[in-house]
């Protein structure tokens, strides 16, 4: 099978002209396109998660995936090694009609894919050392890293509401509707509820009222078995 990928950032772009270049490419080669791939993504886009992934799973051994340019399978390196290096284990072979490579089984191919990997691998390399100078220049600067100490999000959006949670809770509602509400996990409101005496005191109470209730009902139901 032959397939023929075309991929635009934008809907404001136009897959015709690729479409030309992948067609002129196969007749030169008295090959038929089997089945067209199009789709309207970024190229950032983990190809996993876009119809070229897809694709990528159902070819197998000597088929052939045509693109016009490298840049269209994806615009990181790392992820375009992976990609070549999938259909080199597989036995696909990919044209790039206008960078005019052709990876398939050849010595060639393999020395042209290890070139692209060390590439890669340096620009990996190279991402990660920006990054540490970038937070060791921040640290330097006094910016604080990271999450800080004893900070949660979580906390953020209880803290925010409180009146409403007060509310609530005087009128009847369970911790358990409060955190689905909120979509905090009950330990987390646990450790709210003690930061925040009105609420605690709220729920102490009603714990109280509650023991209570339990204890009345107890006594009674003992003294009708008697």
């Amino acid at each position: 099978m032959v397939v023929g990928y075309l991929r635009v950032s934008t809907e404001k772009q136009h897959l015709s002209n690729q479409q030309d270049e992948i067609l002129r490419f196969a007749q030169t080669r008295n090959m038929e396109i089997d089945r067209w791939v199009t789709e309207v993504v970024s190229g950032k886009k983990d190809q996993k998660d876009r119809k070229l992934g897809s694709i990528l799973r159902r070819l197998k051994n000597g088929d052939t995936l045509i693109v016009t340019e490298i840049s269209r399978l994806s615009r990181t390196l790392t992820e375009i090694m992976t990609i070549m290096g999938h259909c080199l284990d597989k036995g696909i072979t990919l044209y790039s009609t206008k960078d005019g490579y052709a990876f398939d089984d050849t010595i060639n191919s393999k020395v042209l894919c290890f070139a692209f990997g060390l590439v890669a691998e340096i620009e990996r390399n190279l991402i990660s050392m920006r990054t540490k100078e970038a937070l060791a220049l921040r640290k330097a600067e006094g910016v604080q890293l990271g999450r800080r100490k004893g900070f949660c999000p979580k906390f953020r959006i209880l803290s925010e509401n409180c009146a409403e949670i007060v509310e609530m809770l005087r009128n009847g509602a369970t911790i358990v509707s409060v955190c689905r509400k909120y979509q905090v996990s009950v330990d987390t409101f646990k450790a709210f509820r003690k930061r925040h005496a009105q609420i605690n005191d709220i729920i102490e109470h009603r714990n109280k009222i509650r023991g209570i209730r339990q204890e009345w009902y107890e006594a009674r139901r003992k003294s009708k078995q008697e």
